[in-house]
């Protein structure tokens, strides 16, 4: 569906035929009881409606709009209750780091009850009258790359997972994606090397890395469209305008030096209302000052820039050495035979933990424990 000047599309069907590009049509699907097309919807609008006015007139901008149900930094479901404020302003500056214009249309195929889709996507685009384009129901790798060529997208939102499983599609090299500019990765750790494919190989020469949390509406730091390329890649950027970010020792909540691996600290407009009819909870999170601990390790240099190496719970101690999943992963990423890679800590007699990586190959690739160590010797810590 997109929603821009024209008349709005519905809802999409990819029908291959017998053509070499691949096709879009535009269908309208069966009528759903209790639910309203979305060009009829459009119509109803009306600036001058006198529901609307009246209702304008009972809300508050800090009065709870959304309440998204997250693990938080326990493992237990807890509902984050974001206000209109919240989410209204952390969609309006994702925005501005991304340069939206209303010359923009970006394809959104992460989900909308999650905050990259409903904040990171249509309220970035909302508030800077850019369309919105959703490629399919649920993520497919095939219908995104045919909606970006189709609908000659100028962004493209998503997590690692998805980047790469466009990216590694067999038919990727099909698809005409020159007419994309920018866009987010975020989610989860975003990896240097595929980064770097995003970049050269889907023409995302803007390209922006987000970090966030449900808590805080979500984005927290952001690189722009003119963030060094270098420092793209390798950082979620600097903090976003009216928000402030720290780091901290998790033990003596003292402030870290630049460089010093620390907790993850945010406060400012986007932290959330509270975790709803949890009040006990809500004070584990957000401690008396307003700063809302996110559980996250990073570092952050002289310019501001804020790299995460990863989560307290996920540091593993490996006889007394701290290691941090995300350093490793990092490293064999670069391997060319390896597609995704998760590092995780299990028990260990001798050291209490070890590492263990868990590898994705690439497609017709093969490789063994014995050649990912070989390619880790010398060129990472031997612990």
């Amino acid at each position: 569906m997109t929603t821009d000047s024209g008349a709005p599309r519905l809802a999409f069907s990819h029908d291959r035929g017998a053509t070499d590009l691949p096709l879009i049509e535009q269908t309208l699907g069966d009528e759903e009881r209790g639910m309203l097309r979305f060009s009829e919807l459009h119509a109803r609008g009306r600036s001058d409606d006198p529901a609307v006015a009246a209702a304008a007139r009972l809300l508050h901008p800090g009065d709870p709009i959304n309440i998204q149900f997250t693990s938080g930094t326990t493992g237990f479901p807890k509902g984050a209750t974001l206000t209109h404020r919240n989410i209204l302003n952390n969609g309006f500056f994702i925005g501005e780091a991304m340069k939206l214009t209303p010359a923009d249309r970006l394809c959104i195929p992460v989900p909308l009850y999650h905050c990259f889709g409903m904040v990171l996507g249509n309220l970035a685009c909302i508030t800077h009258g850019a369309a919105i384009v959703y490629p399919n129901d649920a993520f497919d790798a095939l219908s995104v790359l045919q909606t970006v060529q189709a609908e000659r997208c100028t962004g493209l939102h998503g997590v690692p997972t998805m980047f790469i499983a466009e990216l590694d599609h067999p038919e990727f090299k099909r698809f005409d994606l020159g007419t994309l500019r920018t866009g987010i990765m975020a989610g989860s750790p975003c990896p240097i090397e595929v980064m770097k494919r995003v970049v050269g190989e889907m023409h995302m020469a803007e390209v922006t890395i987000a970090y966030g949390m449900t808590e805080t509406s979500p984005v927290s730091c952001q690189s722009s469209t003119t963030t060094p390329l270098a420092q793209r890649v390798s950082s979620v950027g600097t903090v976003q305008p009216h928000l402030e970010v720290k780091v901290i020792d998790p033990e003596t909540r003292q402030l870290q030096p630049c460089g010093a691996p620390g907790e993850l600290c945010t406060r400012g407009y986007s932290v959330m209302h509270g975790y709803w009819d949890d009040p006990a909870k809500t004070a584990e999170a957000i401690d008396a000052e307003g700063w809302m601990h996110t559980g996250d390790l990073a570092t952050m240099d002289g310019e501001g820039f804020v790299n995460i190496v990863g989560r307290i719970k996920d540091m593993v101690i490996r006889g007394g050495e701290n290691v941090y999943p995300r350093e490793i992963e990092e490293y064999l990423y670069t391997h060319p035979a390896i597609r995704d890679v998760q590092v995780i800590g299990v028990p260990d007699e001798r050291y209490g933990e070890e590492p263990c990586a868990w590898v994705i190959v690439h497609a017709g690739s093969e490789i063994t424990a014995e050649d990912v160590r070989e390619y880790c010797k010398g060129q990472i810590a031997h612990y």
